[in-house]
């Protein structure tokens, strides 16, 4: 694009955005001529992705502004109204603790409430899982979170979702999108107006409780808890965001003692004490971990900014504390609720789970072996909601899914990951396995001793700018156009191509996928190993995922770790390679 076309662009939206702040950002970009910062704003419009919107807040078609969130729900207003022409609609609106959150959703909940739809606002921050509770609890069409999750603090997002509570997915998104594409008039309305005529009401406490109550429900032994709970020592921190209410409230409910790091607990969307808030993060980590050492915790948590990913540490059997991976924790969480439903007489009669296709393939062992059903999904918890509505049709029962991000969904009343649910499903499980003389890691070693030792490894490759998607996509296509036979000095024996829908065996006839179509490489290597490449839904990178089993032999576990290490080392060599200029 030039910049006669750059520029252009930049004055129309200086003459569509209502927000003052904004305005004056691009209108400075223009008078300064500052082409390379022009061409980063305007030359593309910010996209759906695996999240919905998401990206760094600022004025320009390509960044986080109000412009583009009242643009966004204007779109699904359009929508909505075509989907469900006389119907009395209404929408569930949820923010974060970042940057112009509450400003993005409040202008989200007066553009509904100027379209007639009625806008359930939460009056200050909330968990992601708690916004989906609430519109289904409250029976609404739609809902809208405004978060960036995890991504660092110059970043914001937005997040729709669909009447059971789930992200939405095609049709819906595309429908959403094309309907965005072509809105002309923003229509709004003054708060005062829209509380007067009953078109934007302000939650109370009420939804909290019920939300709190419903994840106490799904708890599988209050009377161990009851018992043994003043024994268990938790640290926990909310890294700055909406986890610290009603983590701590759950926690204290059910009679678990909580130290929250102090200079964590507050939400702040600087994030001062971290640079990325991100569980999945060691570094983020590291305040909650020395907290965990002074206090003698038994485990420490850390939900991200909108709570809906968990991240977990335990100590070892000399204190110092070990990072349990996001397919460690789901592989532990799948096992306690299998054998517990088993242990209590209460396993369903077609039991299942749903893991995404770069989640661990232990989770599919671990499932297997209770007689459970382990179905694959895209990557996004917004596919396994869509499978969960399968399951519904089918006449599966539901009982757990999980995918590596870090990301956990114990109970059916909601349809995104939930970080408190998960919080509390933890520490229940701790409990459980204290009382039978085990830790999380004994439990940990027992499953990898049964179904082979499991590891994984995944490392990113960020490509920003204007020629970024064009770089990745070059990546991805050189890999179509030149299989490789080996990565590793492994053989591949299967591969996965998920933008055409096809998997084959070198030398064998293709078959379908049979999910969506989605820019995903997958190859299984001869060890089993599976490696995943993608770029990323939600961020300018292309990613890596390596997961290695690797058999338990006479040597025990220690040599399956130093194999397996061997392994993922010669693998991420071989993947770095594509990566070069």
């Amino acid at each position: 694009m030039n910049l006669e076309a750059l520029e252009q662009r930049a004055r129309e939206y200086i003459a569509r955005e209502r927000d003052r702040r904004f305005r004056e950002e691009v209108e400075a970009l223009l008078a300064s001529g500052d082409s390379k910062e022009l061409e980063d704003r305007f030359y593309r419009d910010l996209e759906f992705g695996t999240g919905g919107l998401r990206g760094l807040i600022g004025g320009g078609y390509n960044r986080m502004n109000s412009f583009v969130v009242t643009r966004a729900t204007q779109g699904l207003c359009d929508y909505l109204k075509e989907q469900f022409p006389s119907k009395a609609l209404s929408a569930c609106i949820a923010y974060d603790s970042r940057r112009r959150s509450a400003d993005f959703a409040l202008a989200t909940a007066l553009v509904f409430a100027a379209n007639g739809v009625k806008a359930y606002l939460f009056p200050s921050l909330r968990p992601t899982p708690e916004l989906s509770y609430a519109i289904r609890k409250l029976g609404a069409d739609t809902g809208v979170v405004v978060t960036a999750s995890h991504n660092p603090p110059a970043y914001n997002g937005y997040k729709a979702y669909w009447n059971d509570g789930a992200q939405v997915v095609p049709p819906h998104d595309e429908g959403i999108i094309a309907k965005v594409g072509t809105v002309r008039e923003i229509r709004s309305i003054a708060k005062e107006d829209a509380l007067a005529a009953g078109l934007l009401v302000m939650l109370d406490g009420s939804m909290d409780d019920a939300y709190v109550d419903m994840v106490k429900s799904n708890l599988f032994r209050p009377a161990l808890i009851k018992e043994k709970a003043s024994g268990v020592k938790v640290v926990y921190t909310p890294l700055h965001g909406t986890g610290a209410m009603p983590f701590e409230r759950i926690m204290g409910e059910l009679g678990l003692p909580v130290v929250t790091v102090p200079e964590q607990r507050e939400p702040d969307g600087e994030f001062p004490t971290v640079a990325y808030p991100n569980p999945e993060e060691a570094a983020a980590l590291k305040m909650a971990l020395e907290l965990g050492k002074k206090e003698k915790a038994d485990v420490v948590m850390a939900t991200d900014p909108d709570a809906d990913r968990l991240g977990v540490a335990v100590p070892d059997k000399s204190g110092n504390f070990v990072l349990i991976t996001g397919n460690q924790l789901g592989s532990l969480h799948l096992d306690y609720i299998l054998l517990t439903l088993k242990e209590l007489g209460r396993m369903p009669p077609h039991p299942a789970c749903i893991k995404s296709i770069v989640t661990t393939d232990l989770q599919t062992a671990i499932a297997r072996s209770y007689g459970a059903e382990c179905r694959e999904c895209l990557t996004g918890f917004k596919w396994i909601a869509d499978l969960m509505r399968r399951f519904e049709r089918e006449g599966l029962d539901f009982v757990y899914a999980t995918e590596e991000s870090y990301g956990h969904l114990i109970e059916r009343e909601v349809r995104d990951k939930d970080g408190i649910s998960a919080a509390a499903l933890t520490a229940e499980m701790t409990l459980y396995w204290r009382s039978k003389g085990r830790s999380l890691l004994d439990r940990l070693d027992e499953l990898f001793l049964k179904h082979g030792f499991h590891e994984e490894k995944g490392f990113n490759k960020y490509f920003e700018g204007p020629s970024g998607m064009q770089i990745m996509s070059g990546i991805m296509e050189r890999y179509r156009n030149n299989q490789p036979e080996q990565i590793g000095g492994l053989s591949v024996i299967e591969i996965r191509d998920f933008k055409i829908g096809k998997t084959w065996k070198p030398g064998k006839p293709l078959s379908d996928i049979g999910m969506p179509e989605s820019d995903v490489l997958q190859w299984r290597l001869s060890d089993g190993t599976l490696v995943t490449v993608r770029p990323s839904g939600t961020e300018p990178k292309i990613k890596f995922y390596i997961l290695s089993r690797t058999e338990v032999g006479p040597g025990g576990l220690d040599a399956a770790r130093a194999t397996s290490g061997i392994k993922i080392a010669a693998v991420e060599t071989d993947l770095r390679k594509a990566l070069r200029p």
